[in-house]
């Protein structure tokens, strides 16, 4: 029977999200939902979007972000907005900005320039700053106009550094009182809609620090702590947990196994779904991901709910020692990285701090991510170093006869820091590895790390990556099994009940592209953060429209005034 409805998407090949095999059909849309499918035979709309020979899938659920600042400047959360992501969930790692106190909101800010790599400027400039309390956090994160849904997870720094301080938290374990305080904040934040909760628990040799270079305070919880966590999600029986743990021997090597069993126990005290960081493939242990995935299946087997976050991007690292911290699980890099350019300049060229860096990587102690050897210079800026463009590290070491150490430094500080350096990809080395990532039930599609380390890398292109390298050009994976991971998969992990999938009464959340033509388009390096910082981008083409509560927030690449993104509590909404 003839309907009105507010859009109708006509002729589609349609790809729901279930794994179902794709047809072709009419979607229609009213009052923000999935109205119907098919059966529109004399139906009309307020707009029909011809959809012929193009793919209509459910928008794309990032569950790692941290556009927890971010979004109160960019509604689109780029660059997830702009690779068909329609749901994103911030809070991510432990880090956040909830609850706080005025007097800490500098200090929180400040937490998150070094580990995540936030501009403090940006943020400075552009936070809103309006709430002390989670729930309040919540309420702003609700006004915000938004176009894409937003959950967040309850980050447990914060907590620590309401109760204990955050230097004092990093002094010494909660008592008892301090703790069930703790729980008492959490459970407030759950009432009010939180996800869950997450955290970073690296140990004294943490890869991601504060801004100081000492190691953030979840780093140093203990897996009492972290049970004491997850009890209060077995109890409410709701949310799930994002975890990145490390089990390691002093001197930076992980402990895979106790890492594992550690995982374990807090998933059988929560009795509720955790997010492993990180499911990927890397040149250095092809064996690894496969490991970790028969762990998962074990893990299934014996009914404990551990879940892999997979890492589905080749993006390398861009970067230059202006800026860069990822090498911090090197205690010489930590102090070569600390403090103004000048600084640091002088400490590159310090005998004793290159005597150091030449042992710490003479015996293998892990930088963080990538490796000296392996870094590629990019970009120079002084005439003189234009011999080395586009040369390795180590290629440069052995036709020198030098250390790779003396190498890069003499290159970075002969170029007052400007250097830029190419870090290529541990992960993702063929499609034919990444393929067995994507196609295990017990890994999700991701992660973006949207919103971190944005002068870094462009990893929250990787939904467009995983449909043009697995899908259309290697052909490893099938268009049905990439929907399943990009959308449904991560809804459900990440507790959105009623998101994910095209099916009738769903919000619509969906993305229509053109297979054949889909790219992610070459990075680039804009200023259109607060404050004038800058940041490097990768845009996309190919998706003709991108949908949220069923209204057009691109088309065509383009942003539209739509901003009909909800904050989602409790699952729905």
């Amino acid at each position: 029977m003839a309907g009105s409805y507010d859009i109708i998407i006509k002729g589609g090949t349609i790809v729901d999200g279930t794994r179902a095999p794709r047809y072709v059909s009419d979607v229609a849309i009213k009052d923000g939902k999935v109205a119907k499918i098919g059966g529109l035979k004399g139906a009309n709309a307020g707009r029909v979007l011809d959809a012929a020979g193009l793919i209509v899938a459910p928008g794309f659920v990032d569950l790692h972000t941290h556009y927890d600042a971010q979004l109160f400047w960019d509604p689109y959360c780029s660059l997830s907005g702009w690779h068909g992501v329609t749901s994103v969930v911030i809070g991510n790692c432990g880090f956040g900005f909830a609850p706080c106190r005025v007097k800490d909101q500098e200090r929180a800010m400040l937490a998150l320039t070094r580990t995540e790599a936030i501009p403090y400027a940006a943020m400075k400039a552009g936070m809103k700053w309006d709430w002390v309390t989670f729930p309040e956090f919540m309420d702003t994160l609700s006004r915000i106009p938004k176009a894409v849904n937003v959950k967040t997870l309850v980050p447990l720094a914060p907590l620590y550094g309401w109760v204990m301080g955050w230097e004092e938290a990093k002094k010494r374990r909660p008592t008892e009182a301090e703790l069930k305080e703790m729980c008492r904040l959490l459970n407030e934040a759950m009432d009010a809609g939180a996800a869950g909760w997450s955290a970073q628990v690296l140990g004294q040799l943490s890869v991601q620090r504060d801004y100081d270079g000492t190691p953030m305070c979840t780093d140093l919880m203990t897996e009492e702590e972290l049970i004491t966590f997850a009890k209060v999600l077995a109890e409410r029986d709701e949310g799930f947990i994002e975890l990145t743990l490390a089990v390691n021997d002093g001197i930076g090597t992980r402990l895979e196994d106790q890492k594992r069993d550690a995982y374990e126990r807090i998933a059988k005290a929560a009795k509720r779904p955790v997010l492993y960081q990180a499911v990927s493939v890397r040149n250095s242990d092809l064996e690894l991901h496969r490991q970790q995935i028969r762990w998962l299946e074990d893990c299934a087997e014996r009914g404990i709910p551990i879940y892999g976050q997979g890492v589905l991007n080749r993006a390398g690292f861009e970067f230059t020692f202006e800026d860069w911290n990822l090498f911090d699980g090197s205690p010489a890099w930590i102090e070569a990285t600390m403090g103004t350019p000048a600084e640091r300049k002088a400490k590159m060229q310090d005998p004793e701090i290159r005597r150091r860096l030449r042992e710490e990587t003479d015996a293998g102690v892990r930088t963080g991510v990538g490796d000296v050897q392996g870094l590629v210079v990019a970009e120079v800026v002084n005439p003189k170093l234009e011999c080395y463009r586009g040369m390795k590290i180590q290629d440069i070491a052995t036709s020198e006869e030098r250390h790779v150490i003396d190498v890069l430094l003499d290159i970075v500080v002969a170029d007052d820091l400007e250097t830029e350096l190419f870090s290529p990809p541990e992960n993702n080395i063929t499609a034919e590895y990444t393929a067995e990532v994507v196609r295990s039930v017990h890994v999700n599609a991701g992660l973006s790390d949207g919103g971190a380390h944005v002068k870094f890398f462009t990893s929250g292109s990787y939904p467009t990556e995983v449909i043009t390298w697995l899908v259309r050009d290697e052909k490893v994976v099938s268009l049905e099994e990439a929907h399943y991971k990009l959308s449904y998969l991560s809804a459900f992990l990440g507790g959105f009940y009623d998101r994910g999938t095209i099916r009738q009464g769903a919000p619509a959340d969906i993305v229509v592209y053109d297979l054949a033509n889909l790219e992610a388009s070459p990075s680039e390096v804009v200023r259109d953060f607060p404050a004038n910082e800058w940041r490097r981008i990768q845009k996309a083409i190919g998706y003709r429209w991108i949908m949220v509560n069923g209204q057009i927030t691109l088309e065509d690449g383009e942003p539209t005034d739509a901003r009909p993104g909800v904050l989602v509590r409790h699952g729905g909404g």
